[in-house]
């Protein structure tokens, strides 16, 4: 799809890069060219991970909590060290589960914005101090989630990814002057490993969902590899402050209340 050094020496760091969607946005980066630095918060996976995309070109590691801001400095001198410079972020790191509103305790709640919209926040304004704004160009791709009409089943994660677009826009308008752009891509449902975190129960539910998404299918990790791929190069040069939406126009017609319905029907 896109020219094979489309990234040629670019440096290029995925959070959450050891599975999933980031795994796939890191092999698509490296194979473009990129040299690409993945960091997660468990060192063995994220270390087989690394060793797993090397195949596919230069690829560092670093266990790293984006919720730890010390841990994102010492990433940050890591790649300095190592390359100095960096030339994309991909903020792919997060983490959520499934629970109604009213089940959701402080603990909860605060576990999941903190890791999905504070360590978003930690990480861009480390990378863009160490980095993009000393040299003055930088891009920023932010993983979020189709939660365009709320996100019943997962109120913490939706309010979390709808901070982070807003985050996003603000960024785009007051880094701007740095010529760093800032852009989000939101995933539908996509088949990935992270769907087999679910339980059976709501895993059941993912065949009517199919059904219901406009065209009919889940995507790709690969699909949204495409997308981040796109914002992060310079064939979207004049796009700043936006979200490409990666999900089947699920978020225009769907019924988005099949999660929160099967948890009510586990409760009894």
């Amino acid at each position: 799809m896109y020219d094979k050094e489309l990234f040629k020496d670019k440096i290029v760091l995925v959070t959450g890069g050891r599975s999933g969607i980031g795994y796939a946005i890191a092999q698509q980066m490296l194979g473009l060219g990129a040299k690409v630095t993945i960091a997660s918060r468990k060192e063995e996976p994220l270390q087989k991970a690394a060793e797993e995309l090397a195949a596919f070109g230069p690829c560092d590691y670093k266990a790293c909590d984006i919720r730890q801001t010390e841990q994102i400095i010492a990433l940050a001198k890591q790649i300095k060290e190592r390359h100095g410079r960096l030339d994309i972020l991909v903020n792919n790191a997060g983490g959520q589960f499934p629970a109604l509103a009213e089940m959701i305790n402080d603990k909860g709640w605060n576990a999941v914005i903190n890791n999905n919209l504070n360590g978003t926040f930690f990480m861009s304004r480390e990378m863009a101090t160490h980095f993009f704004i000393p040299q003055e160009e930088g891009i920023i791709v932010n993983i979020t989630a189709n939660a365009h009409r709320g996100f019943p089943g997962m109120i913490h994660t939706g309010a979390a990814r709808a901070g982070v677009e807003n985050m996003c826009k603000t960024l785009a308008n007051e880094w701007s002057r740095f010529n760093i752009r800032v852009n989000c891509v939101a995933p539908g449902i996509i088949e990935s490993s992270g769907l087999d975190q679910y339980p059976p129960q709501v895993q059941s539910m993912f065949e009517a969902a199919k059904k219901a998404i406009p065209l009919h299918r889940f995507g790709t990790v690969e699909e949204v590899a495409n997308a981040v791929s796109f914002l992060a190069s310079p064939l979207s040069s004049y796009i700043t402050g936006s979200t490409i939406y990666v999900d089947g126009a699920q978020h225009l017609n769907y019924d988005n209340m099949g999660l929160a319905n099967t948890i009510r029907e586990l409760m009894g």
